[in-house]
């Protein structure tokens, strides 16, 4: 979210209830539902009629504070003439599934006994503090002959070649030092096909999943995502940057198929914003200590494994003339509902209700899968799902 806006989060448990009666102080801890300016409870069938509405979840300590809620959201149906406070409303649907890049090379254009050089640049947070530039490597191999007899061959024999350049893209690194990184580490490969049409498939692998520090006042969770460029050239290995890279020197063509992505709304990301929106919703013991004994008021809601979808809705004050004079900047709220993955259609029925339908802001969440037939490491045939 922009800075400058107040946002509230609030993490529906898994099995929440929408209440069906009562008002904010009869939620119990952890339960979340809607209401009407008057306090009633909101559905699906009377919150438009409502001047305006609040989200609102039981605590667990209510020990001079009730229960956490938002301000005053003015609802607005699409297509009813009215005017509301809210400047952004859209989800983003939870994918626990990150998709790995994946990338053919193919259309080889290589001389018999031709030097070929197939260098890879990766990039991650992670990669990136141990490489400037990313981490670079590259394995160099002779074209092979298809046939020869007494005239120079004339014809390269590509499976082959993509053979040898599997074979020394899956050696260890050099050295004794059992740390340095091969590519392996970070890559997949295989061939397609087994003729002149054969193409060289890289795949990249998940991350590794860090633990997270026993540490309530820790951040370490962050965005995170593998991708590579792919190279290949006559030639020995370049130092030379490849954005001005000789391309009469390029002897395949590198395509990417898939793209790698993040995942959105897993339990681990939900738990980050627990941590970096707990103070502006906490009625006292606003900071996180180290040792969570200290701080009797912080609770989590999020259930490890899980994947959320999370609502979004940003909003101006209701009472503008309560800006009308001071010597300050006017700020505006937001709040995030994160919902269980499959649990959200009630609460999703009524802010439709109240709002209109949802932009789905989730971008391309599609993990592709192909059934391809390779014929690495073994002369037999073999079936392999990518990624």
């Amino acid at each position: 979210m922009a800075d400058f806006s107040l946002t509230t989060l609030f993490v529906v448990p898994v099995g929440n209830t929408l209440p069906s009666s009562g008002s904010t102080q009869d939620l119990t801890a952890g339960q979340f539902g809607l209401f009407r300016s008057d306090y009633s409870v909101a559905t699906a069938g009377n919150i438009a009629a409502s001047s305006y509405f609040y989200a609102a979840q039981g605590r667990t300590n209510t020990y001079l504070q009730g229960s956490k809620r938002s301000d005053k959201i003015k609802g607005c149906p699409s297509g009813s003439g009215c005017s509301s406070n809210v400047t952004e409303w859209y989800k983003v649907v939870g994918n626990p599934i990150a998709a790995n890049q994946v990338t053919e090379v193919g259309n080889f254009t290589v001389k018999p006994g031709e030097v070929v050089t197939l260098t890879l640049r990766a990039f991650s947070s992670y990669i990136n503090t141990l490489y400037f530039n990313g981490f670079t490597r590259s394995v160099t191999v002779n074209a092979p002959c298809l046939e020869c007899g007494g005239d120079p061959c004339t014809d390269v024999d590509v499976p082959a070649l993509i053979d040898d350049l599997i074979y020394h893209l899956n050696l260890k690194a050099p050295g004794n030092n059992p740390d340095n990184i091969s590519f392996s580490t970070f890559y997949q490969f295989q061939r397609i096909g087994n003729d002149a049409s054969a193409k060289l498939v890289i795949s990249g692998k998940p991350l590794t999943q860090y633990g997270q520090p026993c540490d309530v006042a820790a951040f370490p969770w962050e965005y995170d995502r593998m991708w590579f460029r792919t190279f290949i050239y006559s030639g020995p290995a370049t130092t030379a940057d490849f954005i001005v890279f000789d391309p009469c020197n390029l002897v395949a063509e590198p395509v990417v198929t898939q793209r790698s992505s993040y995942v959105s709304g897993s339990s681990a990301e939900i738990q980050q914003l627990e941590k970096n929106f707990y103070s502006y919703q906490a009625g006292y013991l606003k900071h996180l200590y180290r040792m969570v004994g200290y701080n009797e008021n912080f609770e989590s809601w999020v259930t490890d494994g899980t994947s959320y979808t999370t609502y979004y809705i940003r909003f101006n004050e209701y009472d503008k003339s309560a800006y009308q004079w001071g010597d300050y900047i006017m700020e505006d709220s937001t709040i995030i509902i994160a919902v269980p993955y499959g649990a959200t259609s009630g609460i999703e029925a009524v802010l439709t209700a109240a709002l209109g339908t949802p932009v789905n802001d989730s971008g391309d969440t599609t993990v592709t899968t192909s059934t391809t037939t390779t014929v690495w490491p073994s002369t037999s045939t073999t079936t392999t799902l990518i990624p």
